[in-house]
């Protein structure tokens, strides 16, 4: 696929995903997510050819443009869109599959100084929502779903839901997972277990306000 088809490729995936685009021309000069990804592109192909400060020097100029942060090495996969996007950071041994979707706020970060692999790899048709951080060399499998604010420090298995600090999964194969979720309404375990407590202590409340008016 030619480099202007590629491009096309990626404002249908602005359509498709996001219901204030209006024309080629607003998307093509006013989306700062499709910016970073065509930047990061060049940056990449620099990166490849051995030319690491050229490279870092693009990475950092898309930074200074967009507010997103993606090291040249990193590898991202096709139809890949930031919604928004200021504060994503993506780091350098990031693997990012096919038709993956990230919001604005969103860590792929490392854990520790180690060397080799120690970024994720998030696999196709994953969704991450505002805020999230996806730390150290873990998997994040396809057609999953990570909700607002979590941090995920263990692999995900594929087609779950992941909310929380740290994340757990209270979702996996309970119905198919879209591209269209809304990550806004997803179940926060934590919350679920703060109104048991309080239904929990008003109860016992109530119980006492009996033995008190006998």
């Amino acid at each position: 696929m030619n480099m202007f088809k590629r491009m096309k490729e990626d404002m249908d995936v602005v359509f498709e995903q996001d219901p204030s685009a209006r024309n080629y021309f607003e998307v093509f000069l006013t989306y700062s997510g499709l910016h970073a990804i065509w930047w990061h592109r060049v940056a990449h192909r620099f990166y490849k050819w051995g030319l690491h400060f050229i490279a870092r020097a693009l990475s950092q100029f898309s930074r200074f443009l967009t507010g997103i942060e993606i090291h040249p090495a990193a590898v991202i996969g096709r139809r890949f869109f930031i919604d928004h996007g200021m504060g994503v950071v993506i780091g350098e041994t990031c693997e990012i599959g096919d038709d993956v979707i990230i919001y604005q706020g969103v860590t792929l970060g490392g854990t520790g100084h180690i060397k080799g692999k120690r970024h994720p790899t998030v696999e196709d048709h994953v969704l991450i929502a505002t805020g999230a951080k996806v730390l150290g060399a873990i998997t994040i499998s396809r057609n999953s779903n990570i909700g607002g604010g979590s941090v995920v420090l263990k692999d995900v298995p594929p087609n779950a839901t992941v909310v929380g600090i740290p994340g757990r999964v209270v979702k996996q194969d309970g119905k198919k997972v879209t591209e269209k979720l809304d990550h806004h309404l997803m179940p926060d375990p934590i919350a679920d277990r703060l109104n048991k407590m309080q239904k929990e202590i008003d109860e016992l409340r109530m119980e006492l306000n009996k033995k008190g008016d006998a």
